[in-house]
């Protein structure tokens, strides 16, 4: 009998008032005065890895590690791979080829300066790369980064490049792509990686996707989340749109049994390890 396909599980170390949608609220120069809570939700997070036996990718913001390099060596001691999310969770679609390149060398030397160990892996914050920016991919691979998982094959508002391909390629510069897991029906691809989409959905909507990713395709499935999303107990922020807090705060409460639930189901592992071309 075949054993279980080992899936990808990541998490975008970043705090809430980080999160790109809520950006008009929460001005760069005034981070340093909101309190943090990320600290307390990646504890969480990685004892309940620690409960599972499962280790992850943790792509986090060089912003972050700066502040709390002991939680950063605490991830890295867990067996965890720590890959970047760039420094100051900027768009890449926003930043001029050159900021942008000194963004993601910044957050990567913060990250191996504080581990001792290489960064093979980056994430852009909100996947926000696609046709308009492909310059970046060379910024990456320029940065020494081996891997990139910055791309959603999906159509939505914010982000999205629904005609790349779904599974992990390689590019011409030698880097690895690892979109984030999508299903494919009714001609088009459906969010299956996690994110709002999992608090959204009935859980046994992403357990069927991974599954028919797994069985059907034969591929891995790379899945995400943020610590925020453990956190019902967040500050509100009243002056967001509607859509804007329908999307953040909807059932938070519910996240971390459903990951319980995900960790049961599935195996998981690394996204370095899981897609051995990348590591």
């Amino acid at each position: 009998m075949p054993q279980p396909i080992t899936n990808a599980l990541t998490i975008d170390v970043e705090d809430y008032f980080q999160v790109s949608a809520l950006a008009p609220h929460f001005p760069r120069s005034q981070w340093e005065t909101v309190p943090c809570r990320v600290e307390a939700n990646v504890e969480r997070i990685l004892e309940l890895l620690a409960r599972y036996d499962t280790v992850a990718t943790f792509f986090t913001l060089g912003w972050i590690a700066e502040r709390y390099p002991g939680l950063v060596r605490r991830i890295a001691a867990g067996g965890h791979e720590i890959a970047s999310h760039g420094y100051g969770h900027e768009r890449a679609s926003a930043q001029t080829p050159e900021t942008f390149l000194a963004d993601i060398r910044l957050a990567k030397a913060v990250l191996e300066d504080i581990t001792g160990q290489d960064v093979a892996g980056y994430r852009a914050p909100s996947f926000s790369i696609g046709r308009d920016n492909p310059w970046a991919h060379d910024c990456i691979a320029q940065a020494g980064y081996r891997y990139s998982s910055s791309v959603y094959p999906v159509r939505h508002d914010h982000y999205g490049m629904p005609d790349a391909p779904r599974f992990a390629w390689r590019l011409d510069n030698g880097l690895v792509e690892i979109p984030v897991t999508t299903t494919r029906w009714l001609g088009r691809n459906w969010p299956a990686g996690g994110g709002g989409y999992f608090r959204l959905l009935p859980y046994a909507v992403s357990r069927w996707q991974i599954a028919r990713v797994n069985r059907a395709e034969g591929q891995p499935a790379i899945f995400y989340f943020h610590p925020w999303e453990m956190d019902p107990e967040q500050p509100r922020v009243t002056e967001a749109s509607a859509k804007t807090r329908f999307r953040h705060y909807l059932n938070l409460r519910h996240t971390e049994a459903r990951l319980q639930r995900l960790l049961s189901d599935f195996r998981w592992g690394r996204a370095d390890t899981v897609f051995g071309d990348a590591g």
